[in-house]
């Protein structure tokens, strides 16, 4: 029998999933997206990101908050809710499992290309990197997952505090006169979209967070309260972050006369050489260990977050005739290659699908979102305040309003 440990004890423990979703969030969406946020537009859309985190908080806590409720994971939540949202979720999250791992693993080889003294090709880094992050989880599994994301979090909260904080005392680019362009315009609206569609994280996360508590009960017991505190420090660990992201690109990139790149790698590394040109060369590796950090951190957690929501929807569909130590080995090579085959076939559409990626995961958080809501007040325990209630009103609400003004935009584009 498992020992429950009490207090701040018990609290530390217990940390893993909220972490590993932190991890799995400060990729795309931070590094890119919010950093992109405050060079284009300076500190104009931080308010945005910070409404965003606040909107969707719900819908992700309610992830974890099912899990220690009723002893299963989100994705078998929505299996009992009936198969027509289960086979939603299956379909788009196979699709949103090699986009994303592809997206990831090319971002994460051309910073490492970049920090590299040697040459090596954009296709033989994503073998290595993948080759990495494979056998961190298949050699250590959870626990070795755990304890890499943790470390990677630490190393990244310190770094990106740090260069913010000499960006500041540093001063801002732009000079005090200079008037940048205005996010709130038409032209702008899928640039806003991209920037909510992954702000902290594509909605699927909720049920990765899930399956992360599950594989981390089965080592140690975790009370709701500890489930609660550890989904609360890495949510908000991740909104913090998002604002010093936009930080980071306001105050070094604002109103600077280089045009701001808009795929991701290029303007990773157009970011790495303004910290040079303006803090100091020196504060390059710096730079280039937060963005390396980043990506290679998200990279991991995305191979092994979609390789359990594919594996658990398996199961649910009886696909397995009996269990197997091979069944999620073999689904997280076949996610792995598939991302790969999409880098190799279509490398130079990779930005645009990443793009594509983000839109998606916007259109489809109200229903997953609402899913989410309607799977908790459902049951013998609803187990939602009236302050939350009210919160994932607001937040369906918001996301069904701002998807509507975009498809009616879209359509009008067409």
């Amino acid at each position: 029998m498992q020992q429950v440990l009490t207090g701040w004890r018990g609290r530390v423990q217990a940390l893993g999933p909220g972490v590993l979703m932190a991890t799995a969030a400060v990729g795309g969406s931070h590094l890119v997206a919010s950093t992109q946020a405050g060079a284009l537009f300076g500190w104009q859309l931080l308010w945005l990101i910070i409404v965003v985190n606040v909107l969707k908080y719900p819908f992700f806590r309610f992830g974890v908050q099912y899990t220690l409720e009723h002893n299963v994971s989100l994705v078998e939540g929505y299996w009992r809710k009936g198969k027509p949202y289960f086979y939603s979720f299956v379909l788009l999250n196979i699709v949103a499992a090699i986009v994303n791992t592809a997206g990831v693993l090319i971002l994460t080889a051309a910073l490492l290309q970049y920090a590299l003294p040697w040459s090596l090709s954009i296709i033989s880094l994503c073998w290595l990197i993948l080759a990495a992050c494979l056998l961190i989880i298949l050699l250590g599994h959870y626990q070795a997952l755990d304890n890499v994301a943790k470390l990677i979090m630490l190393l990244l909260t310190i770094t990106t505090v740090v260069a913010a904080l000499i960006a500041a005392k540093n001063g801002a680019m732009a000079p005090v006169d200079f008037v940048g362009q205005s996010p709130w315009q038409l032209a702008m609206l899928g640039f806003l979209v991209a920037l909510m569609g992954w702000m902290p994280a594509p909605i699927e996360i909720s049920a990765i967070s899930s399956l992360w508590l599950k594989a981390k009960q089965q080592r140690h017991t975790v009370t709701p309260a500890q489930g609660l505190f550890d989904f609360n420090l890495g949510y908000w660990l991740t909104a913090a972050l998002a604002c010093v992201f936009v930080s980071l690109g306001a105050l070094v990139q604002y109103g600077s006369e280089q045009p701001i790149a808009l795929a991701g790698a290029a303007f990773a590394q157009q970011l790495v050489n303004m910290y040079g040109s303006t803090i100091g060369e020196w504060a390059k590796p710096l730079v280039s260990l937060i963005a390396f950090l980043c990506m290679f951190g998200t990279t991991l957690t995305v191979l092994d977050g979609y390789a359990r929501t594919l594996d658990e929807s398996g199961r649910l569909l009886g696909l397995y005739t009996r269990a197997t130590r091979w069944r999620f080995p073999s689904l997280l090579l076949l996610q792995a290659f598939s991302g790969m085959a999409m880098i190799v076939f279509f490398r130079s559409a990779i930005g645009p699908m990443l793009t594509f990626a983000m839109t998606l995961a916007f259109l489809t958080t109200p229903v997953f979102a609402w899913l989410n809501f309607s799977l908790m007040r459902g049951g013998n325990k609803p187990g939602l305040s009236k302050r939350l209630t009210l919160l994932s009103w607001l937040g369906l609400a918001y996301l069904i309003g701002f998807a509507v003004v975009f498809l009616v935009w879209y359509l009008y584009q067409v």
